[in-house]
């Protein structure tokens, strides 16, 4: 299963998020916004997603950076 980032260019929490991944050893694909994927497609996949990062840990839909931060709280 992969791991997925969906994000936006100067976006602080983004940032976050793949430096958090990126400590912890996981490897991500980024999915960024306006580049090759569009609003749509993350709504396609998150459709109730208002803001980015929206994470998928190993295929499982965890939320935004403070669900992943969340996640990892005692491990």
């Amino acid at each position: 299963m992969e791991t997925i980032i969906w994000s936006k260019p100067m976006c602080p929490y983004c940032d976050k998020a793949k430096a958090l991944l990126t400590l912890k050893g996981i490897a991500f694909e980024e999915r960024k916004l306006g580049a090759e994927w569009s609003k749509e497609q993350l709504l396609e996949a998150v459709p109730t997603a208002r803001t980015v990062p929206q994470i998928f840990l190993e295929g499982e839909y965890v939320g935004g950076y403070d669900d992943l931060e969340k996640h990892f709280e005692g491990k």
